[in-house]
């Protein structure tokens, strides 16, 4: 074959293949721009984008308000405590005396259980702090037979270096009885108990307690104790006594009254009885009441 047919040849191959590399080109751009940067084995996936401000400005974990704090939220008694009655009756030191380790609590005359209600609300609690950037821990989670006793209760509390913690309770008052009231600590330095340094802090802890949970719930102050205050001062409370960190109890109701009742036992009202607790541990936490 001569020169000019050889190259005659080749140029006809190659006006052949032209569109079909052309193809191949514009495929080939294309996908590179799809395709997701390659990822070592093991690497991790990336994560969501980070939340937004208002603005529009993107926001990190430490901007919550409540980042960096801790807070335990301590749901009183266990429904299961009733099957462990020898184990709950047990005496354990609260420093000026010794109680027994947990009791069964109360419930309404219709037989919603204190313990339901303590647990359900501290969950719920739990989420809005935890959304606020706060470290929530519970002392009990429904995962444990019985107790804790009281003496653990307030050990949890301490081990975590808490900067708040509340108890969740209802009361079991006369049925004629009926409101809300938070529980402070009497100083107490005797045995295994110092709580003097966390009194005043309490204090302030409880006042933005109560003023959130009437505010949020709409409920008033207990009528039968307390002067009407919704307020008292306790020192034969071991889960008080043996706390080292700010610490208060909420009896969010009476039980033993049935328009309470029917609050604690309505789900809307459980979420709004967390949402005072979580507002006035908020307040607290940031300074205000």
């Amino acid at each position: 074959m001569s020169r000019t047919s050889k190259g005659a040849t080749a140029l006809l191959v190659i006006c052949a293949l032209l569109p079909v590399c052309l193809a191949g080109w514009l495929i080939w751009g294309s996908l590179r721009h799809r395709a997701p940067a390659h990822r070592p084995a093991g690497a991790a996936r990336p994560g969501p984008a980070a939340p937004r401000t208002p603005d529009g400005k993107a926001s990190s974990a430490s901007a919550l308000p409540l980042a960096g704090k801790t807070v335990v939220l301590d749901p009183g008694h266990n429904l299961d405590n009733q099957y462990h009655t020898a184990e709950i009756n047990r005496l354990v030191d609260v420093g000026n005396g010794r109680k027994e380790c947990d009791t069964t609590g109360t419930s309404t005359d219709a037989g919603y259980p204190e313990a339901t209600f303590t647990l359900d609300v501290a969950h719920r609690a739990r989420a809005l702090l935890t959304a606020l950037g706060a470290t929530v821990k519970l002392t009990y989670d429904g995962d444990r037979p019985f107790g804790p006793c009281v003496d653990e209760r307030a050990r949890i509390g301490n081990d975590a270096h808490a900067d708040a913690v509340v108890s969740v309770h209802a009361d079991g008052s006369a049925a004629g009885n009926r409101g809300f009231h938070v529980i402070l600590p009497a100083p107490v330095h005797q045995g295994i108990a110092d709580n003097t340094a966390i009194t005043d802090p309490s204090r302030r802890l409880g006042l933005a307690l109560r003023a959130h949970f009437a505010d949020v719930t709409g409920t008033g102050f207990a009528d039968y104790l307390g002067g009407g205050t919704g307020l008292t001062i306790r020192a034969d409370l071991g889960g008080l006594n043996l706390s080292t960190v700010p610490k208060v109890f909420i009896e969010c109701g009476n039980m033993r009254n049935a328009r309470d009742a029917a609050l604690m036992t309505d789900a809307g009202w459980r979420q709004r009885a967390a949402q005072g607790i979580s507002d006035g541990i908020t307040a607290y936490l940031e300074g205000r009441n």
